[in-house]
């Protein structure tokens, strides 16, 4: 069938269970053109991937509604290796290299060329040695091809990230037969001149006719790079764009957009800002996926400050840093008094108190009851709900039951009572008690990471509600650090947006779309204001 595509997506459709993660969703790619894909963290775009490789996820829950055609003719993609015999390709944002291996043995991995030998001619083609002067050279050109002048036997072990992230782009174009490939955030490892190196080598693989995906969620380089743009929101489609008829700032709020109304409706007021309860000064932490770097934050007594940014941007790296959980570096001050960088035990013996984002993981005791939850920070850290004898103690069991029944109907934990095992509980009640937990240490002050993850549209209402009573009626301060921008702005006297492990802005909850949508791409709206400003007066 004659098409000018060489890729469509019509009409996808994708549901978890009864949650649907993509509605009607359709995309075209033509031969030889850079295609940017936008949206949000949970916009839908690793989904419609998932779809487009033939991931066993999509698979093993019921498949997909909608079409995939490949030049024009359906595409049924049972796997990501008949994607790849099919002629597409991906760049991960994960390395998928072999670190023990040779650049050249990384580019040629399953597609090795082999040459007869003595004891193949008898036994059989599984015996033929590895041709590695025709391997090497295939390397070479690859390489030469992505503008690496490295030695293709060099061990990737070792090698800095961006070097990897150009190995990776080698070996998909060493492949016969390439129709497309799909470039997975492949800057976000990459100084800005890799960056624009890498841009230039994606314009020479597209202007050899293979089209090009472009995920990312910097838009200057999709202005830049790209000829044509999609972008989804909330599993749906929001816009599909020519680069030549848009700009960054359309594109920001494309993005963001409004997603209906406030999760919990609150009575503005003006920003707290007479008490610097926490300062933090030029912090480096080193969490995996989450690095921060060089970040410097105010955190005024009494405000609720959120913390956005898009998923591995160093918003989950700011409390965990603070707290001690991962290596980090830097100034931290509460109330004034300095606090031991790295020390979660100083940092809970000084009044701040977490949330974690991993509940199960890190927050909670999931074959312990509800009320040994509650009270063991406080046992651990400040000796409470102890009984001393002599050289002996013992749990105080009725003091222990007292504020564990408080606890569970200040906050309306739903369960049967003290004793139910915390991993028998619902998420949102899971929640309910890791919150608890961190009440039951008396906190100065709160971190809060990811508070709805994972839990009910009526359970999300309930946990804010909880987070703006201990604010407004008890003066405490907090933070919470969520993907959910419409969470942020719903309960947050001010967002501080991070993006590169760096802070971008702090905006009002009120700003427009548009400025949050550049904010998460690392553009500061006022300076792309300003930018705009001098382009035109030139």
């Amino acid at each position: 069938m004659a098409t000018e595509y060489v890729l469509e997506m019509q009409n996808i459709t994708k549901q978890y269970g009864e949650n649907t993660v993509l509605s009607d969703v359709s995309m075209a790619v033509k031969p030889g053109e850079i295609h940017a894909l936008l949206g949000e963290n949970g916009a839908g775009k690793s989904t419609l991937m998932n779809i487009l490789f033939g991931m066993p996820v999509i698979h093993n829950t019921g498949g997909f509604e909608g079409k995939v055609l490949l030049d024009g003719d359906d595409a049924n993609i049972l796997s990501p290796y008949d994607a790849m015999i099919k002629g597409i390709g991906m760049v991960h944002q994960e390395f998928m290299l072999l670190p023990g291996f040779t650049i050249t043995e990384n580019i040629k991995l399953n597609r090795e060329i082999t040459k007869p030998n003595f004891f193949s001619r008898i036994l059989g083609k599984n015996l033929e040695t590895l041709n590695m002067k025709s391997m090497s050279a295939d390397a070479r050109k690859a390489l030469d091809s992505v503008g690496m002048n490295i030695d293709e036997f060099t061990r990737v072990q070792g090698l800095p990230v961006g070097y990897m992230q150009f190995v990776e782009i080698a070996r998909e174009i060493d492949k016969t037969g390439v129709k497309l490939l799909v470039f997975d955030e492949p800057t976000a490892v990459l100084t800005e001149s890799e960056a624009t190196q890498l841009i230039s080598v994606m314009k020479q693989i597209a202007e050899s006719g293979i089209a090009v995906i472009f995920i990312t969620h910097r838009l200057d380089e999709v202005m830049a790079a790209s000829d044509s743009i999609t972008i989804l929101r909330d599993g749906r489609l929001a816009a599909t764009r020519r680069t030549s008829e848009t700009n960054i700032v359309e594109l920001a709020e494309l993005m963001i957009g409004r997603k209906g109304e406030s999760v919990i409706d609150l009575e503005k007021r003006s920003v707290p800002h007479d008490t610097v309860a926490l300062h933090i000064k030029d912090l480096n932490v080193d969490m995996p996926g989450e690095h921060v770097v060089g970040l410097t934050l105010d955190v005024y007594e009494g405000e609720i400050l959120g913390i956005g940014g898009l998923a591995g941007q160093g918003k989950l790296g700011i409390p965990n840093g603070v707290m001690g959980l991962y290596d980090s570096e830097g100034e931290v001050e509460l109330f004034g008094q300095p606090l031991k960088i790295g020390d979660t035990d100083a940092a809970l013996r000084a009044g701040i108190a977490m949330v974690s984002e991993d509940r199960k993981g890190v927050g909670l005791l999931l074959d312990q009851s509800i009320e040994d939850n509650i009270v063991f920070n406080a046992m651990q850290i400040h000796g409470e709900y102890l009984h001393k004898l002599g050289p002996f103690t013992l749990k105080n069991s009725s003091d222990i039951r007292g504020i564990a029944e408080q606890m569970i109907t200040d906050l309306d934990i739903r369960c049967f009572g003290p004793t139910q095992y915390a991993g028998t509980l619902s998420g949102g009640n899971q929640q309910k008690v890791c919150i608890a937990r961190a009440l039951c240490m008396s906190p100065k002050f709160l971190f809060v990471s990811e508070p709805t993850r994972g839990i009910d549209i009526g359970a999300k209402k309930l946990v804010l509600e909880t987070l703006v009573k201990l604010n407004r009626d008890n003066g405490m301060t907090i933070v919470i650090v969520s993907s959910e921008l419409q969470e942020l702005r719903s309960i947050s006297d001010r967002i501080a947006i991070v993006s590169e492990g760096r802070l971008v802005d702090i905006l009002p909850p009120e700003a427009p779309d548009a400025d949050f949508g550049l904010a998460m791409s690392g553009i500061k709206p006022q300076d792309h204001n300003e930018k705009g400003a001098a382009g035109h007066d030139e």
